[in-house]
């Protein structure tokens, strides 16, 4: 099974550009931190600036942040990045003839719902700010 990092890589993109605001913010340096291609990062940015998150000039590798970072929630940053899939998946290949197969199909759509709900209020209320802080918590901890 595959996984996408880009939910994670785009915070962390964005992280590095309040952490690193007076340094080098090139797309070249965020791949390295990210270990991620420049042009994954470029694409990345793309996305969060038609989203209203960040600001970007053509030919400067100055990328900032469009918006405080206490105002941008992860749940502005996963919708930025259009992520419209659910974030669990119902087996769609059960057997409908059986008790089990025939009924977890519906059931587990609705918890899967609930589950969903709870997890995008939970990230409307994490924002890009408290992430920064946990990080800087983390790093003077070592």
């Amino acid at each position: 099974m595959r996984y996408s990092y880009k939910f994670s890589d785009a915070i962390h993109l964005l992280a590095y550009l309040v952490i690193y605001r007076d340094g080098d913010r090139s797309s070249k340096a965020i791949a390295n931190s990210i270990e991620a291609n420049p042009s994954a990062v470029r694409k990345l940015m793309a996305d969060l600036r038609q989203a209203g998150l960040l600001v970007t000039q053509t030919g400067r590798a100055q990328p900032a942040l469009a918006k405080d970072p206490a105002t941008i929630s992860l749940l502005d940053i996963y919708q930025a990045l259009q992520m419209d899939h659910a974030l669990l998946h119902v087996d769609p290949a059960t057997n409908q003839q059986g008790q089990v197969g025939g009924a977890i199909q519906p059931v587990l759509t609705d918890y899967y719902q609930e589950i969903q709900s709870a997890a995008f209020q939970r990230m409307r209320a994490i924002t890009l700010a408290d992430v920064v802080h946990k990080i800087q918590v983390h790093n003077q901890a070592k």
